[in-house]
């Protein structure tokens, strides 16, 4: 294996950590009981004000600033649909049926990556991707079993496509992104403008809180964006020095850190599901290295 090889296969796994670690905070935030809504835009201008100070002591000159301006309109646009999509999808369909589908789009991106970009696999690395996308299934299995009605089933598929085209579609302006600007300008842009989406779409976020709930959210969600910052970061560095199918495949597998966490901080069983899951998900990460 070449020394660049290793590098952006370093660089996807210690992203993974921190994007999991991230997506464990939800948990917490669920947990202490407090307001989404702040919680949000707390990450997302945090992300926001740290990547422009960075850029500004960077003294990078900006160039290609058209694009730059398009392809973070276009992440943050994809980004919060995905988002929509799968917060609406849950009122249609169960959560068995709804997330595995959602976690696909892993699957359209690697087509994608595979047929546009000419992605040079080995048998190993193929297999890899295989694996990676049963443990998603795997990992992705609830207990829950709520009924949904047939007149609500279409209009759950049709969301669940929105957010599976939405979420690669994020990934694909990623990779677009990591190739052609500055990471740190494209980082700025792309949260200034999910934190516009995100204050259009207050009302779906906000919930009651407990006392000392906005607190914190406001810490929770400045932790939020510090992981955030650095994974996403690295995961655009990965990107710029990796094939688009592999270090997707990788990332996708965050949220293995979450259901481990969960584990041991609020004591939430692992079941088989669980077992076989993060099992499913070393071989992945080993195959991928190959």
């Amino acid at each position: 294996m070449t020394a660049p090889l290793e590098n952006w296969y370093t660089l996807s796994i210690i992203a993974l950590f921190f994007i999991g670690t991230q997506r464990f905070l939800y948990k917490v935030s669920a947990q202490r009981g407090c307001n989404t809504a702040i919680t949000t835009y707390t990450f997302m201008g945090t992300v926001t004000c740290i990547s422009f100070i960075l850029l500004l002591f960077s003294n990078t000159p900006l160039n290609h600033i058209p694009f730059l301006v398009f392809i973070s309109l276009v992440n943050s646009i994809s980004f919060t649909s995905a988002t929509l999509a799968h917060m609406e999808t849950l009122k249609y369909l169960p959560v068995n049926v709804a997330y595995p589908i959602i976690r696909l789009n892993v699957a359209v991106v690697v087509i994608f990556s595979v047929l546009f970009f000419r992605d040079p696999l080995s048998a190993w690395q193929i297999a890899g991707i295989f694996v990676a996308i049963c443990a998603i299934l795997t990992l992705a299995k609830s207990p829950d079993t709520r009924e949904t009605g047939d007149k609500n089933i279409r209009r759950g598929f049709v969301l669940l496509s929105v957010c599976v085209l939405s979420g690669a579609v994020a990934s694909i302006s990623s990779k677009f992104a990591a190739m052609e600007v500055d990471k740190l300008a494209f980082i700025t842009l792309s949260y200034l403008f999910g934190t516009a989406f995100a204050f259009g779409l207050r009302n779906r976020m906000v919930r009651k809180t407990t006392d000392g709930g906005n607190r914190d959210a406001v810490i929770i969600g400045i932790s939020m964006g510090l992981l955030n910052l650095i994974g996403f970061y690295l995961f655009l560095l990965a990107l710029d020095r990796g094939p688009l199918s592999i270090v997707v495949s990788i990332i996708s597998l965050h949220f293995v850190i979450p259901i481990v966490l969960s584990a041991l901080f609020y004591a939430e069983k692992l079941k088989k599901a669980h077992f076989i899951g993060i099992g499913l998900t070393i071989v992945s990460v080993l195959f991928l290295r190959m």
